[in-house]
């Protein structure tokens, strides 16, 4: 007895239906190869310092991202240059006038490591920015910023922890000082 075209056809069907499904590697590799290549792409959105404990940062509601510039950190007890001790805190404190001499030493060093200046960096001065905690008295801030200014370092930015604006509230921005 011969089998009609139809009843192959189910036949067929059955078995297929019976046997282990094939993994496909080739869909699997292509999302693989779009998932790295969108974390890639994707990685350099956010630029994170390196917290320290001793230094506990005040909030901002800024958008701005901060870029990747020379680091002076202001803990409790020291005064660091991309993590270099320059300087103990009392005796910035204790000095006269309105700058500090161990620091400008030490942005000049960093100065003359660094690049060219730029056309930009020529106008606004070099960037830097400069964390501190949120305790540190005013004074030692602006004799900190007045020693940048004076070594050519005038594009200044505070570090701050970021803080996510809430809608209803008007949005407070923080100013890049120059």
């Amino acid at each position: 007895m011969s089998i009609s075209p139809r009843e192959r056809r189910k036949y067929r069907a059955r078995e297929r239906v019976k046997k282990q499904p094939k993994l496909n590697l080739v869909a699997l590799m292509d999302i693989f190869t779009i998932l790295v290549l969108f974390l890639m792409v994707n990685n350099g959105d956010v630029e994170v310092l390196q917290s320290d404990k001793n230094v506990l940062l005040p909030e901002s509601v800024s958008e701005q991202k901060p870029k990747l510039e020379l680091i002076v950190k202001i803990s409790d007890t020291d005064i660091l240059v991309q993590g270099r001790g320059i300087e103990s805190v009392e005796s910035a404190l204790e000095q006269e006038g309105n700058s500090l001499e161990k620091l400008a030493e030490e942005l000049k060093y960093q100065a003359a490591r660094a690049p060219a200046l730029t056309e930009e960096e020529v106008d606004v001065g070099r960037a830097i920015v400069i964390m501190a905690d949120h305790e540190m008295p005013y004074k030692l801030l602006k004799r900190v910023m007045t020693t940048c200014a004076q070594t050519d370092y005038r594009n200044i930015s505070l570090a701050v922890n970021s803080n996510p604006v809430v809608a209803e509230e008007a949005p407070l921005v923080a100013a890049r000082g120059e």
